[in-house]
């Protein structure tokens, strides 16, 4: 039997740390606050030890057949040599499983979602676009079963969105969706275009993970809080009182405005649920600045500014420009359909590059 290697040890360690918290759990005298984030621990490391256990057999069962390709007949060692080419294929995937398993997870992606879609470049046509992204997230969240609270809609007068802002709540929601934060980039005949030519234009995303209070504590001192009179669109039936509200955070320069609300004490709630989770993400951001910089590859740095996605509706294409995937089924990704294609391959993407730099 070879020496074990580093993987080995850390899977002893693994399973051994796993025994422990059981018997920890066990215990009567743990008070409740332990208790649960002790056993939050345990949850997380039952499907490694699954997966470590299901290797260990697979290993087991090879060795096994070895001795029975030395030592049977040769009807038995045909069968055995059959079993075992199946068992090379196997180990080596169940190892993969194993390492993706153990890698860092970001904390954030059990959470919740802030998600902001922003009109860039392009006018109205960038307006409308904008609406169009807005509601294809809004059918992605009712595939996956997710809850999608509009927040604020600040409407064009021919239908588009200057700035949207929903509040999305499900599985691992933001798990899915950090990779669509950018510019998306949209090609075709704007309806108002009358010789036929083609435009392009472009609206931002951003996807922000939900921060609780415990993440973020924002001082009184450190806000400037000012309330108007809604107006305009989502705005017109409460403009009779001050119950729009603007944030600003002092500190940072950052600026929450929310209106949609007639109370204005359900405004302020709002602003500052996005206000904690525009700095939270900053938090992350600079965190991650040093880890991201020593990356060999990265789907994408999150940044507002990187153009990530084209829309090409003549052609019937979705291209995202990070993992030089096209797809031609721009309906269904536009009615949530087939996202998850693009999304799952920037997923497998990401976690290649982090499999890579574990080695």
């Amino acid at each position: 039997m070879s020496a074990p290697t580093q993987f080995d040890i850390k899977l002893d360690r693994v399973v051994r740390h796993h025994a422990e918290l059981g018997h920890s759990l066990a215990d009567p005298s743990r008070g409740a606050g332990d208790f649960a984030k002790l056993s939050k621990e345990y949850s997380d490391l039952t499907p490694i030890v699954e997966g470590i256990n299901a290797l260990q057999k697979a290993k087991t069962e090879r060795e096994e057949l070895e001795m029975l390709i030395g030592e049977g007949d040769a009807e038995m060692r045909d069968m055995a040599e059959t079993e075992m080419r199946a068992l090379d294929k196997r180990i080596p995937e169940l190892e993969i499983q194993l390492k993706l398993l153990l890698l860092p997870k970001d904390e954030a992606d059990e959470r919740n979602a802030i998600l902001e879609v922003r009109a860039g470049t392009g006018g109205d046509e960038a307006a409308l676009f904008g609406a169009e992204l807005f509601r294809m997230y809004q059918r992605y969240a009712a595939v996956h079963g997710w809850r999608f609270e509009v927040m604020e809609i600040v409407e064009t007068g021919i239908g588009g969105f200057k700035e949207a802002i929903a509040s999305i709540t499900g599985s691992y929601v933001f798990h899915r969706l950090k990779f669509e934060s950018g510019v998306h980039r949209v090609q075709r005949v704007p309806e108002t275009e009358g010789s036929g030519r083609i435009h392009t234009s472009a609206a931002t995303v951003a996807v922000l993970p939900e921060a609780e209070e415990v993440d973020i504590k924002i001082e009184d001192k450190d806000l400037r809080i000012d309330v108007f009179r809604s107006s305009g669109p989502g705005g017109q039936s409460v403009n009779t009182t001050d119950s729009a509200v603007r944030i600003t955070h002092l500190p940072t320069g950052l600026v929450v405005q929310q209106q949609d609300e007639k109370s204005q004490h359900k405004n302020k709630a709002k602003a500052l649920k996005v206000l904690r989770a525009r700095l939270y993400e900053r938090e992350r951001q600079e965190k991650d600045a040093a880890r991201a910089a020593s990356r060999k590859s990265q789907v994408g740095t999150g940044d507002r500014s990187e153009r990530i996605r084209t829309y090409n509706f003549p052609q019937g294409r979705v291209s995202d420009h990070r993992i030089n995937l096209t797809i031609y089924k721009i309906d269904k990704v536009m009615t949530g359909e087939a996202l998850d294609e693009i999304i799952d391959a920037l997923i497998a993407e990401d976690q290649a590059a982090r499999l890579a730099e574990a080695e």
